[in-house]
């Protein structure tokens, strides 16, 4: 299919999944690469209380608070 007719499709609100290739589908940026790193035995103690309070695991807080720092530096 051109991609005129796709994007005509779509427009008209007609389900154009048929035509995705799913599988293929990345998004930029938010690849996954694997990072070792060591941390003193009690900053994993306080991020596993700190984890179990908010209900999620240790490495999504590692995440969140690593995001939130990054997001600080780029917006000053």
């Amino acid at each position: 299919m051109k991609a005129a007719d796709f994007d005509e499709k779509f427009d008209e609100g007609e389900d154009v999944t048929g035509w995705l290739e799913l599988s293929a589908i990345r998004r930029p940026n938010l690849e996954s690469r694997r990072v070792n790193v060591d941390f003193p035995s009690w900053m994993v103690d306080a991020m596993d209380r700190e984890a179990r309070r908010l209900g999620i695991t240790r490495q999504s807080i590692i995440k969140v608070w690593i995001a939130e720092r990054l997001e600080m530096l780029e917006a000053g």
